[in-house]
């Protein structure tokens, strides 16, 4: 039985809620494990999206020092291992994935919002890489977050350690939206609604095809999408969505 992680089953959605609110939701092994559990879980169901919160005060305070501190060298890169792997497993999973950002993201968990899909943040979020101002630099939260705002402003905020405000983070690219914190659930999920519509299977290979190609150089990048693009075609979504506009009808979407 899962002690750390909430998962509810909403229509075509599944919401998955860290639930460790007297712990930050800070990411033990332990709540990495179920964590990982919960996606792998939610991947392989016919849900088209999912949602992914925090219990209590803040979204997550990251690693669970705690735990970091009780283990060797060994150990703590099968934790990071671990939670690189979690990470891998939100971009790899057919659905939309959304983060619902309320209070402190910090650390790994700051590493969360920057891995999923799409980011919804309340006006009292807040994000940092801390490490920069403490002892145990944020080296492994910093991979997705430079993917998302750039260069300098990555080293801004690993080399102050200083958090920034939700409306900061939406200018740099790390959230997708700002809202006032009882809009929070109602703006999450208007973003999914949309970002779900269409045909699944393409969906999922159109993200999985995105995360492939997106850093790696202009001509890679194209020879993979031009590729994909092509078998994709002829998946009966494409083949139903382009009869649809030609037909000038509504679509009927197969599984």
């Amino acid at each position: 039985m899962d002690e750390h992680v909430l998962v509810e089953r909403d229509g075509e959605t599944v919401r998955i809620t860290m639930n460790r609110p007297k712990r930050r939701n800070s990411l033990s092994f332990e709540h990495l494990s179920e964590l990982l559990a919960a996606f792998r879980s939610a991947g392989d169901s016919p849900a088209t999206g999912i949602v992914l919160g925090g219990a209590g005060p803040v979204f997550s305070a990251g690693h669970d020092f705690a735990d970091v501190a009780a283990r060797d060298l060994t150990g703590v890169r099968e934790l990071l291992r671990l939670c690189t792997e979690l990470m891998g497993t939100i971009q790899s999973v057919p659905q939309v994935v959304v983060a619902r950002v309320h209070g402190l993201a910090t650390a790994a968990g700051c590493q969360l919002v920057a891995s999923c899909d799409l980011a919804v943040a309340a006006e009292s979020a807040g994000f940092a890489l801390p490490g920069g101002k403490g002892g145990w630099f944020c080296h492994t939260p910093a991979v997705p977050v430079a993917r998302s705002i750039g260069r300098k402003r990555l080293m801004e905020l690993v080399l102050t350690g200083d958090p920034v405000d939700a409306a900061t983070a939406l200018d740099w690219g790390l959230v997708n939206r700002v809202v006032p914190d009882a809009s929070l659930d109602e703006a999450v999920d208007e973003l999914l609604a949309r970002a779900t519509r269409g045909s699944r299977a393409s969906k999922a290979i159109g993200k999985q095809t995105i995360y492939a190609q997106l850093d790696r150089p202009e001509a890679d990048a194209y020879a993979i999408a031009l590729e994909v693009m092509a078998s994709a075609s002829q998946l009966p979504g494409a083949r139903e969505g382009m009869a649809a506009f030609l037909d000038k009808r509504r679509p009927e979407w197969p599984d």
